[in-house]
């Protein structure tokens, strides 16, 4: 069972005890308790302001192509044909928040290390790259029907020696050029790189040709790096942002091969914590490029579930083009910045449900940050501490539920009396409800809503837990993640005892044996704890406090229950 599925299932039940539990089984009175669809191949990529672009014929590795416009070159060289004299590089480029390394031959990006973020499934940072991949960043260069695979040819590097980036060094740039032999053609491509500042800023031009489509790839996802695997692969999916169709989601082991039609304003690939991004338009002022990614070519891929997909625009030839790049964590605030909606790469719960969880994710991301920062504080005591202060908030709420159940449970008796009554004339038993809840204030609601608005915080938890990087690989006691389960199920076995005792100190203070409660009080702890043994251990460190903290709550009314036992009853007035 998928953990989406869990949780919608345990709020579920829990939603049909706190509800059926004051409706079917009352207080008693005394003595009575109660994606985008696929295409075809030779569909042309529809670009922003530029008609049909060219096809994208089907490309073979191994299968020789020709100068862009038919010229083969003085010596009849084949398009890809490298210059010897070159030496194939791997070019390393360092700073204090990532380590990238590229091999100039086809100018590609091999690996890509965010030095902030450990992985949790190996030693060392987070790896973008996976193990096996290739092609990440590889260019082709599409002229009607003739194609140039750049990803074969050496590139020239400036500077070969790579960079290292401090913070009083500011952006520098890297270049790689590749110049046919037959001296028809230049393809350049230069990476500027901030080294406080995970977004890449691209730039590139073409000579030699007049207009082209231009390929690259984006490469097949991004790497493992969690220590649930299984969990880590419902969230691998590809994204993209239509400038006319918004958002769209596909999970990558679900994915086919297609040509996705732009113009598109950004494409993605995300893990649970993690994306890479290729964005529309400048990075830096200087460069006058507002131009949309043209669509997007999804093909197979080499490692298993995956696909490869390459993003595809028009070019100019003798024009620079710009575009940005972004290989960092899914932090809200740092997505938010880049613009164009890619804070919803990996967004917060269902579409249906994300207008009502939004605001409460900020707010308690907010307050979560704030703890953690001003308090010095683990996340660990931060949530003990957030779910304390949550009871504290809602006691003057709970208190009122309270205080309605116990006057709902001494009007129990003048219920029944009046359904007695006018058991056989309706109207008459209407109005004389309808008198009661006048007179003594009685709503069968009134101890249910006011419990009820916990739970959206218990949801916006949830998925807090799912995608919020502030807590992944985050420690506490004995628990190694808390966006993880625990390992030991302490905390799910603790929530469900507290859920247990809950019940038993609402039960003990009813007047007579309820089977229906007491069957609810065996059952739902037990099926919680299955329910709740997978999900993140911040979630059950949360839920299991906030049960601990309610109980002293549930111990008042039963008390308040046995005084009421105790008092006089109410009896319906001379005129009823």
């Amino acid at each position: 069972m998928k953990t989406e599925m869990r949780f919608v299932l345990a709020i579920g039940l829990m939603l049909a005890v706190l509800i059926g539990t004051n409706r079917l089984f009352p207080p008693p009175p005394m003595e009575d308790v109660a994606v985008t669809s696929p295409v075809e191949t030779g569909e042309a990529l529809t670009g922003p302001d530029s008609g049909s672009l060219p096809r994208s014929p089907q490309v073979s590795d191994g299968q020789p192509s020709v100068v862009p416009g038919g010229d083969e070159g003085a010596e009849g060289e084949p398009l890809g044909a490298e210059d010897e004299s070159l030496p194939v590089l791997n070019v390393v480029v360092e700073g204090p928040l990532y380590r990238y390394v590229f091999t100039s031959r086809g100018a590609q990006l091999i690996s890509a290390e965010l030095l902030d973020f450990q992985a949790i499934n190996r030693s060392g940072p987070v790896q973008v790259v996976p193990d096996g991949a290739s092609g990440y960043l590889g260019s082709k260069v599409v002229v009607e029907q003739d194609t140039l695979d750049l990803t074969d040819v050496v590139f020239r590097v400036e500077p070969a020696g790579g960079l290292n980036l401090t913070a009083e060094s500011g952006p520098k740039p890297l270049a790689f050029v590749y110049d046919h032999p037959s001296g028809n053609f230049t393809y350049r491509v230069s990476y500027t790189f901030d080294p406080d500042d995970y977004t890449i800023g691209i730039r590139g031009s073409m000579d030699g040709v007049t207009r082209a489509l231009l390929v690259t790839d984006l490469g097949e996802g991004l790497a493992y790096a969690e220590a649930d695997s299984a969990l880590e692969q419902r969230s691998m999916a590809y994204v993209y942002n239509h400038l006319q169709d918004g958002i769209r989601s596909t999970m990558l082991d679900k994915a086919d091969p297609e040509i996705i039609e732009g113009p598109l304003v950004w494409a993605a690939f995300r893990s649970k914590f993690f994306v890479t991004a290729m964005l529309s338009g400048a990075r830096d002022e200087d460069v006058d490029d507002t131009g949309y990614l043209g669509g997007l070519l999804v093909r197979p891929a080499d490692l298993p579930e995956r696909v490869r997909v390459g993003v595809a625009r028009t070019v100019s030839g003798g024009e620079e083009y710009a575009y940005r790049l972004f290989i960092g964590p899914q932090q809200y605030a740092l997505l938010s910045s880049l613009g164009d909606g890619m804070e919803e790469v990996n967004p917060y719960g269902w579409r249906f449900f994300r207008p009502i969880i939004r605001p409460f994710v900020s707010i308690i991301m907010t307050v979560l940050t704030y703890l953690h920062t001003q308090f010095s504080m683990g996340y660990g005591w931060v949530l003990i501490v957030f779910g304390v202060m949550m009871r504290v908030v809602l006691f003057p709420l709970n208190h009122k539920a309270m205080k309605a159940q116990l006057r709902n449970m001494a009007v129990q008796p003048l219920v029944k009396q009046i359904q007695d009554k006018h058991k056989d004339n309706p109207e008459k038993l209407q109005k004389e409800m309808m008198k009661l809840y006048k007179e003594h204030g009685f709503n069968p609601l009134a101890g249910c809503l006011p419990m009820l608005l916990p739970w959206p915080v218990l949801i916006a938890l949830f998925f807090v837990f799912q995608n919020t990087i502030e807590l992944r690989g985050v420690p506490f006691l004995w628990l190694p993640d808390l966006s993880a389960k625990d390992p030991f199920y302490v905390l799910p076995v603790l929530l469900a005892v507290s859920m247990f005792l809950m019940q038993w100190i609402s039960l003990r203070s009813l007047d007579t044996d309820n089977p229906q409660m007491k069957m609810m009080m065996y059952i739902m702890p037990p099926m919680m704890l299955f329910i709740f043994m997978n999900l993140a251990s911040g979630l059950n460190l949360y839920y299991a406090t906030a049960n601990i903290a309610t109980l002293p709550q549930q111990i008042w009314i039963a008390r308040e229950r046995k005084r009421m036992r105790q008092g006089p009853a109410l009896t319906l007035s001379d005129g009823d």
